[in-house]
């Protein structure tokens, strides 16, 4: 206790130690109330930096109402106390800006409100607000001021939204007024798919019934096929007969000529026998004598009848063949008659039958004919061979001369029968001639027609398959179409009903100032602090209070002896109490001094005073302990390791940024410097209220003044013993 009154008594004896220590006291309230009272609510008199506006928007029109954002905003800002706001043009304003007249200036461009109306366009132009910081005048005054701008922008976000706003409520009216035309067309709309349904509900039966008669078609086509392809090949074969039997009717009009040429001389050898034969009745003796010349007829005729029997022969045989191929041709005709045109078809028939009657008469009369040459050929022969004998018997002579006249009158009047005939026969061939190549051009012509008839016919064939198919997809797609209609008639009544529920709905939005602006700002930030702190002093009081009460602990270090003692120390205990004592009163009487300015000068709110007064005189003592650890064991080297501690505090305290924002290398010093701790149960005594962590801060500073105090007394005990240990020995 001596030498703490020493120590005491020094102080207030040496005023060259009692002022410094006097003024040290007031040093933590500069640091603290001077920092705190000047940055205690700076927003609050932001009504003083000068901002320059300039306006340069020209307006724009947007569905019939004239829109000036740029106008308007400078209108808001002149009844605004955010800033001193001093309306330029941006010369003025740039110019201002260099010269520090001005700490930021905004500018709103030409285009502004125009660009607004862009907003349903396909490509919509923003808004553009040019924010012109002059940062080198005063950096935290632009940070300050893009806070504002963003104000700005969204106060012009909430104008732009709102008259968006009201336009779109028009355009909910004309949509009602849509929506109900609407609702009348859906009613329309499902009348006709009433009908539509209806409709397709026939085509499907009606579909169902041609996909059923297309398979009985296609059955009929594959048979008319098949009959056609028998009918060209029956007209080929009818155009090669033809051909053939032109080419035998060809032959036959040769023999039927040799015919007439043999028919005209057998008439006249007839007419001179029935000639000679009267004569020879008259005059038998002329007879006689020309015996002779009637043997050389006889011989000549019998010649003659010769050659005409094997032309009637041949001329039998070709009308034989002519007969057949007639009625070969009657046959064949009859499978081909339907295809032809009704006149052409008696045409054909009349003609053909005129040929079989003339054919079979002709064929008759040569028959006969034959027989007759047959018989004459045979008299000939036996006249020629009896002439030799004629001499000798007049009678016989005379009677055979009587049957040789009448035998001549039936051969006359058999020859002109014969020449007769022959003449019908050769005038129904030259018929049947004409008759042949029409009818051989005909069935070439027919030829012709069914074998196109036949390639269609197969194309038909073809087609009548596809046609088949197609019916039965179309049959398909008929009933889809019926379903689908159906369900287009339930949706179509369905969207009548709700068009019209909705266009009730629509016409009952209803447009108003309140909503517009609802729309322009449809949410409302309600904001509940927790654990809420007034100002910026407040929030950087735990900050500052601790800087200045280390900063007093650092000074008092340089103004009072920490080592010295006033008499000699007993030992090192008192040495170290003597000193550690006076630290630790005049760091109290600092804290105390900093509380009652920060409570009566600022008017510092905090939970609990009692609380506030004491972790404040806690703080105080450990940055002493600490400012008197390390000057005492290392003199003016302490100091600047005192200082370079307190450096590192300033920035891992997390007084003011968080821990997270300073770099990754600093931050594991945040958890072995006091500060920190200060800094927390400042916090949580002031604003949080608590009081659990400012004692769980309150304990780990106990640690430290208690690491500090050990270490210090360490040192006291070694100096005493190595300087004061002889000493007070002989004392």
């Amino acid at each position: 206790m001596s030498l703490l009154k020493a120590e005491l008594k020094e102080i207030l004896k040496n005023r060259k130690l009692l002022i410094p220590i006097i003024a040290v006291l007031f040093v933590p309230i500069l640091y603290a109330g001077m920092f705190l009272w000047a940055f205690w609510d700076p927003y609050e008199r932001l009504d003083d930096l000068p901002v320059a506006i300039v306006n340069e928007d020209r307006g724009a029109d947007f569905e019939g109402t004239n829109l000036e954002l740029g106008k308007e905003l400078v209108t808001k800002l002149k009844d605004s106390k955010d800033f001193n706001f001093q309306f330029v043009s941006k010369k003025e304003a740039y110019k201002g800006l260099k010269q520090q007249k001005y700490y930021m200036l905004v500018e709103i461009p030409e285009n502004f409100s125009e660009n607004a109306t862009t907003l349903m366009d396909d490509h919509p132009k923003k808004l553009d607000l040019t924010y012109v910081p002059n940062e080198s005048f005063n950096f935290l005054s632009s940070q300050i001021g893009e806070t504002a701008v963003l104000k700005i922008q969204t106060s012009l976000q909430e104008k732009i939204t709102e008259t968006y706003a009201e336009t779109m409520f028009d355009k909910i009216g004309e949509l009602a007024d849509g929506m109900g035309q609407a609702s009348d067309g859906a009613g329309k709309l499902s009348d006709g798919v009433s009908s539509l349904n209806e409709g397709s509900e026939k085509l499907h039966e009606h579909l169902t019934v041609l996909a059923e008669k297309s398979v009985e078609f296609n059955a009929g086509v594959n048979a008319v096929n098949s009959g056609s392809n028998e009918l060209a090949s029956g007209t080929k074969a009818l155009s090669d007969g033809l051909g053939q039997l032109k080419e035998g009717h060809g032959q036959l009009q040769t023999a039927a000529d040799k015919l007439a040429d043999g028919n005209g001389k057998l008439a006249t050898g007839i007419s001179q026998t029935k000639d000679g034969l009267k004569k020879a009745q008259t005059s038998i003796p002329d007879l006689i004598s020309g015996t002779e010349q009637l043997q050389t007829g006889a011989e000549t005729l019998a010649s003659g009848l010769s050659q005409w029997q094997q032309g009637a022969n041949q001329a039998a045989n070709g009308a034989g063949q002519l007969n057949n191929g007639i009625a070969a041709l009657e046959q064949q005709l009859e499978q081909v008659m339907p295809a032809l045109p009704p006149e052409k078809q008696a045409a054909l028939k009349g003609a053909l039958q005129q040929l079989s009657a003339g054919s079979q008469e002709v064929k008759d009369g040569t028959a006969k004919l034959s027989g007759v040459a047959g018989q004459l050929s045979s008299g000939a022969k036996e006249l020629s061979n009896n002439l030799v004998r004629v001499n000798e018997g007049q009678k016989a002579l005379q009677a055979g001369i009587n049957q040789l006249a009448t035998g001549s009158e039936q051969l006359d009047k058999g020859s002109q029968e014969l020449i007769a005939g022959q003449q019908q026969f050769r005038a129904g061939m030259e018929t049947f001639g004409a008759k042949l190549g029409e009818a051989h051009q005909g069935s070439s012509e027919l030829a012709a027609g069914s074998t196109k008839l036949s390639t269609g016919l197969n194309q038909l064939k073809d087609g009548s398959h596809a046609f088949t198919d197609g019916a039965g997809q179309l049959a398909d797609g008929s009933e889809k179409l019926k379903s689908g209609t159906s369900e287009l008639l339930e949706g179509s009544q369905e969207l009548a009903g709700k068009l019209a529920d909705g266009a009730d709905e629509v016409s009952g939005v209803k447009g108003k100032k309140e909503t517009y602006n609802m729309m322009a700002k449809p949410i409302e930030v309600k904001q509940n602090k927790l654990n809420e702190v007034p100002n910026y002093g407040t929030g950087f009081a735990p900050y500052f209070v601790s800087l200045g009460l280390f900063v007093g602990a650092l000074l008092l270090s340089i103004v009072f002896p920490l080592t010295e003692p006033m008499t000699v120390p007993r030992n090192g205990f008192s040495w170290f109490a003597s000193k550690f004592i006076i630290l630790v009163t005049i760091g109290v009487i600092q804290a105390l001094l900093a509380v009652f300015v920060l409570l009566v000068g600022l008017d510092l709110q905090v939970q609990s005073v009692p609380m506030f007064i004491f972790f404040t005189i806690i703080t105080s003592i450990t940055f002493v302990a600490l400012i008197q650890f390390f000057v005492s064991l290392f003199g003016d080297p302490g100091r600047f390791m005192a200082i370079i501690i307190l450096i590192m505090q300033l920035t891992t305290s997390a007084g003011t940024f968080p821990l997270e924002l300073i770099p990754n290398i600093l931050q594991p010093f945040n958890s072995f410097l006091p500060m920190t701790y200060t800094v927390h149960g400042f916090k949580a005594v002031i604003s949080s209220g608590d009081f659990g962590f400012m004692w769980q801060n309150v304990g780990i500073l106990s640690i430290f003044i208690l690491i500090f105090m050990v270490g210090t007394l360490g040192y006291f005990n070694f100096k005493h013993k190595r300087q004061f240990a002889s000493t007070v020995e002989q004392s």
